[in-house]
């Protein structure tokens, strides 16, 4: 789910978009499940996540980048300068 790589931390996802509300929501095949309110639709759910967690991981939206499955549920974000132990304390709290 978290790994560590020379840039920082890659975080593996399973996005549910169209949700109620934007939540963290527990885990899917190995990913950290986060449901997002926004629709898959001009990048808005993208950009809800970006924000999301940002927001969760308490950093600023430009540590972090979409490395893998822009159009897909299944996305690899990059949180640049973060350690795993890190990630996974912040998830904790959020």
């Amino acid at each position: 789910m978290i790994r560590s790589t020379a840039e920082g931390a890659e975080l593996q996802l399973h996005i549910q978009p169209r949700a109620s509300r934007t939540e963290l929501a527990g885990t899917h095949g190995g990913a950290l499940k986060i449901r997002i309110a926004a629709p898959p639709v001009d990048d808005a759910a993208n950009a809800e996540l970006i924000r999301f967690l940002a927001q969760v991981l308490e950093v600023p939206s430009s540590r972090l980048e979409l490395r893998r499955g822009r159009r897909s549920r299944r996305k690899v974000v990059l949180i640049r300068q973060a350690t795993p132990a890190a990630v996974r304390e912040a998830l904790s709290r959020g």
